[in-house]
């Protein structure tokens, strides 16, 4: 353990110091495909009855109007979080009629691309900018892609334990500077070892046949209908999934909070040459926001983002450069068939002590050959994590999977003491020894259960997964909500879609060109 990690871990174990860490934050969105009863993605329009998908702060759409979007308030406890979560998905069975929520990552069996319906928002402009934008996402990426799902685990530490933990190291900024820094080297760290959360919780090692529309793969056949890696551990997060040529360039290594909103400042207002030659409009539409290496910073893929809250009309960018880093975005976990929302407490804790292990950890930035390696590594173990013997590169050398990850679970472990202590509890650390067995038997982790029980039950990939989403879906029905959350839920909707018309109706006779214009302006003003 380094010397600095030792230090900050002494000084948050003190008396006065030790509460702060009762007062991270955690806030969860989960996607989710709504499919019919065989197993097929729902072609219905988003039930009205979930509230509008524009105004509605917990339930709404990604990409798809068949892909739900789950989102919780950000809590101090993570099982308030979860019990949120949960009860989200208990008022959305308690509309869905007949349909299901998808229980893992990958998709169902999906129609053709041109059948896939892109989620739609409303008349209002910025309703509008939100479906030219998904329609610039399927020119780009194509619409198959855009039905993965995830989970999105969103985490701070308190504001308060930034000037304390200043004090650990020689440094000449103010306390906001101190952290947005300090935010972004847990990026760095975490960038150098999510590979492990990839090996513990990925739990996409196969998938529907139809994904890959004939591409070329490097995929085996499970059986007539399902492909499979045999030591994945998270297709959903390899090169099979989200790809882009246009993105190959945009590598930002997290050296300081500039040259990362720099980078994603240049990529919104420079133009690609094959979205240049397909254009903003055909046939007099609007098909895509620009013709840029992104349309919006949001189309970025990465792992992990730094974040702070936006202001109305403030686009990420602008609220990052003027406020600094707020929280981080983990992005890169699968969804747990084997959960009812798709992610546990005890995951959700373990997650807390590697985050926080990341954010305390020395940080040193990234050099390119470990900009390289944390790429090469985290692929790698997507694709064959759970492969006997497997080598990860370190430094310039190479290094055991198992050894590397009980050395990291080692430098973890007075982390989750140290939370555990400070909410009287011991959570932590049982979560850290459930990840140990992991690392000990491949056949415990999410990934290695998935192809286990297809197996056992002779199942495809399709089978498997409308199993499970139909066993959540009795789980979710047998435990109706209280008719006061019940009502909350109603009444929420219900605003939502007037907050809706009342935009539409209110809004100013902008045209859409113009209010298009003036999006993308906000973004050069900062350029400039």
């Amino acid at each position: 353990m380094s010397e600095l990690l030792n230090r900050r871990l002494a000084l948050l174990g003190e008396h006065s110091h030790l509460s702060l860490l009762e007062k991270c934050l955690h806030g969860i969105e989960r996607e989710c495909l709504r499919v019919t009863d065989e197993g097929r993605l729902a072609q219905t329009p988003h039930p009205e009855a979930l509230g509008s998908a524009l105004t509605n702060e917990q339930i709404t759409t990604d990409y798809s109007e068949s892909l739900l979007e789950f989102i919780t308030p950000a809590l101090t406890n993570p099982a308030d979080t979860l019990d949120s979560l949960e009860k989200i998905h208990r008022f959305a069975y308690s509309k869905l009629g007949g349909e299901y929520i998808w229980s893992p990552s990958m998709p169902c069996p999906l129609p053709a691309e041109e059948d896939i319906p892109i989620a739609y928002y409303g008349t209002s402009n910025i309703g509008k900018l939100k479906y030219v934008y998904r329609q610039g996402l399927a020119l780009r990426y194509g619409k198959t892609m855009q039905c993965i799902a995830g989970i999105h685990y969103n985490f701070s530490l308190p504001e308060a334990i930034w000037p304390v933990l200043k004090q650990t190291e020689a440094f000449e900024g103010s306390d906001r500077d101190f952290q947005s820094e300090s935010y972004i080297g847990l990026i760095r760290n975490f960038r150098r070892y999510s590979w492990l959360l990839m090996y513990l919780f990925g739990a996409s090692p196969a998938l529907d046949a139809s994904f890959l529309r004939g591409r070329s793969h490097q995929l085996e056949q499970f059986d007539a209908d399902t492909l499979y890696l045999p030591y994945a551990t998270s297709l959903r997060m390899s090169d099979l999934g989200y790809q882009s040529n246009a993105q190959a360039d945009l590598t930002p290594c997290y050296n300081d909070l500039l040259t990362y909103t720099d980078s994603l400042r240049k990529a919104v207002a420079t133009p690609y040459a094959p979205y240049v030659e397909i254009g903003t409009h055909k046939d007099g539409e609007w098909i895509q926001l620009n013709t840029n290496v992104l349309q919006i910073e949001n189309e970025y893929y990465s792992t992990i983002r730094p974040k702070r809250v936006t202001y109305s009309g403030e686009r990420p960018i602008q609220a990052l450069m003027a406020r600094g880093v707020q929280y981080v975005e983990v992005r890169c976990l699968d969804i747990n068939p084997f959960l009812p929302v798709g992610i546990d407490l005890q995951q959700s804790r373990f997650i807390d002590a590697f985050i926080l292990f990341c954010a305390l950890q020395e940080s040193a930035q990234l050099a390119d050959c470990e900009c390289g390696n944390a790429s090469s590594n985290f692929l790698t173990v997507v694709k064959e994590g759970r492969r006997p013997g497997l080598q990860l590169s370190r430094n310039t050398s190479t290094v055991d999977l198992k050894d590397w990850a009980n050395e990291l679970l080692d430098t973890i472990e007075p982390i989750s003491r140290l939370l555990d202590q400070s909410q009287g509890i011991d959570e932590h650390a049982k979560s850290l020894e459930v990840q140990r067995a992991k690392v000990a038997d491949t056949s415990l982790t999410p990934s290695a259960q998935v192809l286990a029980a297809m197996t056992e039950h002779k199942e495809g990939f399709t089978a498997f997964s409308l199993r499970q989403s139909r066993t959540h879906a009795e789980y979710f029905r047998g435990r109706p909500l209280s008719v006061e959350d019940q009502t909350h839920f109603e009444t929420k909707a219900r605003e939502s879609l007037a907050q809706q018309s009342e935009m539409e109706q209110s809004e100013e006779p902008v045209d859409f060109d113009t209010f298009v214009g003036a999006y993308q302006a906000s973004i050069l003003a900062i350029s400039n």
